[in-house]
């Protein structure tokens, strides 16, 4: 047991190695500028690593319709942002929905599939929509495929550290405890 939970966290934090800073899609090309994208900002790990493990917590329907549901509507965020419609308070939103999502896991609120997929979906279309703000020189279709995948890939990691956080005997606790991490920092993100 506690060597898969190492392993877990192991492929946690490997997911998080290429976070330096946002690559040049003229030198790097737009699907790895786009994969890369949400790596390089704590928010966006935080919340999609937590969308992963409130995702574990729930189960059944939930396990993969909750990520689904997340990566969907951020792609329409995207689709917004890149036609030009403005959605406001979008740094607000990404930041509280690092403190939300953080609480939920933290309580281990455990809600319909549906209306678990309709919280991170109104969360995933401004984190969508900061992507496609900052688009830059990027091929939009590679770009947003990149970022697609490296948000899936956080979601795949969340999932597999509930899931291995829960065959622990105090699984659920350990769960939890990172549930309160995530939303303490995200607090400290809206501070600094």
């Amino acid at each position: 047991m506690k060597r898969r939970l190492l392993l877990a966290a192991l492929a946690f934090a490997a997911s998080t190695a290429p976070a330096f800073a946002h690559l040049d899609p003229a030198e790097h090309g737009s699907l790895m500028a786009g994969f890369t994208h949400p790596l390089s900002g704590l928010d966006h790990i935080l919340v999609m690593v937590a969308v992963g493990l409130w995702s574990a917590q729930i189960g059944r329907r939930a396990l993969w319709g909750v990520p689904a549901a997340f990566v969907g509507t951020m792609a329409l965020g995207f689709g917004l942002a890149v036609t030009g419609i403005h959605l406001p308070f979008v740094e607000p939103a990404i930041l509280a929905s690092v403190v939300a999502l953080g609480l939920l896991v933290a309580m281990a609120v455990r809600w319909q599939a549906t209306t678990c997929a309709a919280i991170v979906g109104v969360f995933a279309l401004f984190h969508g929509y900061a992507h496609g703000g900052e688009l830059g020189a990027a091929g939009a279709l590679p770009f947003s495929t990149g970022f697609v995948m490296a948000t899936a890939l956080l979601h795949v990691a969340g999932i597999g550290l509930g899931l291995g956080i829960s065959r622990l005997p105090s699984g659920g606790i350990f769960s939890r405890l990172l549930g309160g991490l995530t939303a303490f920092a995200g607090l400290a993100l809206i501070l600094n």
